[in-house]
C-alpha cells in the first residue's frame, strides 16, 4: 500500500499457532499479494498457548497489520479482542485478528464464509439442502452459522459424543433448523451434503465415527481436512460409492481471501492460488 507521500509502504502480517511451521498461509498471501504488487512481508510465528495476550501486545508495537490464528489459539484470540465481529461473536473464536487505530483489537471468524465459498466453487448447493455436519468442536461451531445463513433446509450435527451435538445444537437453534444426533446413528435417508469438521479426516483407512446410512451416490461429501493424498474421510466417501468428493484446501485459501481484503482493501484471484497449493502438495 501507499502512504500519503505515494511511497511504497511494506505489510506487515502473521500468522500464529502451535505447531505453525506446517503452515501454508505465507504462501498464500504471498501470492494473493503479487497480483497486485503489493510489497507484503507475511510471517509465521510460533506462540504456545496462553502467551497470545503477550505475543499480540508486541506486535502491535512492532506495527503488524493483521494475524490469521490457527489452533489452538482461536478461542484466546476472541477474548483478546475489543471489537468481536458477528461471525466471531457466534463463534466464539477468532482466525483473524486486526488492528485498528488506539488500542482496538478486531477479531473476526472467516472459516464460515470460507467454506461455503469453496461449496460454491465446487457447484455445491446448500439453499434448501439437508446438511449433514460431523463434528461438534471448534472447527464445526465457526462454520456452523455461515452454513444456516445459506439457507439450508436442515443441519443435523452428529458427533461422537451426543451430548456435544445436543449443545451445539442449542447454542445455535434461534439461527435455523438444527437437530443433534449420535455419529453412529442409522438415518433414514442419505444427507444432501456431507460435511466432515472432526479430526476423522486423519485418521486410519478403518473410516470415520459414521453410519454409511448417512451418504448415497448422489451426497456430496466434503472433508474440511485436506493433505497431498486423498484423505481417509474422502476414501471411506469413494467406498461408499460417493462420487462427489471435495477436501478442504479451498476452504483455506477462501477464508485467507477474506482476510487479505479486510487488511489490504484488495479483493484477490483465489483460483490461481489453489491451483499453485495444489501443484505444491
Amino acid at each position: 500500500m501507499a502512504d500519503t507521500d505515494g511511497a511504497l509502504r511494506t505489510a506487515i502480517c502473521l500468522v500464529v499457532g502451535s505447531p505453525i511451521r506446517h503452515s501454508r498461509s505465507p504462501l498464500i498471501h504471498r501470492l494473493f499479494a503479487e497480483q497486485f504488487g503489493l510489497a507484503l512481508r507475511y510471517e509465521k510465528r510460533e506462540v504456545a498457548p496462553g502467551s497470545l495476550a503477550e505475543a499480540v501486545a508486541d506486535y502491535r508495537l512492532q506495527g503488524i497489520r493483521g494475524i490469521n490464528v490457527t489452533v489452538p489459539l482461536k478461542e484466546e484470540a476472541c477474548a483478546l479482542a475489543t471489537v468481536l465481529t458477528p461471525r466471531a461473536q457466534l463463534a466464539g473464536a477468532a482466525n483473524v485478528l486486526t488492528f485498528e487505530s488506539g488500542d482496538v483489537l478486531e477479531a473476526d471468524n472467516t472459516d464460515g464464509i470460507g467454506l461455503v465459498q469453496d461449496l460454491m466453487n465446487h457447484d455445491i448447493a446448500l439453499a434448501g439442502q439437508r446438511v449433514l455436519l460431523l463434528g461438534a468442536g471448534g472447527a464445526a461451531r465457526g462454520v456452523l452459522p455461515a452454513l444456516l445463513a445459506a439457507g439450508t433446509a436442515s443441519v443435523t450435527v452428529a458427533n461422537r459424543t451426543a451430548s456435544r451435538a445436543d449443545a451445539l445444537v442449542s447454542a445455535f437453534a434461534t439461527l435455523g433448523t438444527l437437530e443433534a444426533a449420535a455419529s453412529d446413528a442409522s438415518f433414514e435417508r442419505p444427507f444432501d451434503v456431507l460435511l466432515n469438521a472432526t479430526s476423522a479426516g486423519l485418521v486410519t483407512a478403518e473410516g470415520p465415527p459414521l453410519s454409511v446410512s448417512a451418504v448415497g451416490p448422489g451426497t456430496a461429501v466434503y472433508d474440511l481436512v485436506y493433505g497431498s493424498r486423498e484423505t481417509p474421510f474422502l476414501a471411506w466417501a469413494r467406498g461408499c460409492g460417493v462420487v462427489r468428493r471435495v477436501d478442504g484446501l479451498g476452504m483455506l485459501v477462501e477464508q485467507a481471501a477474506v482476510a487479505f481484503t479486510r487488511w489490504h482493501g484488495r479483493q484477490p484471484a483465489t483460483a490461481p492460488v489453489l491451483a499453485a497449493l495444489r501443484a505444491r502438495l
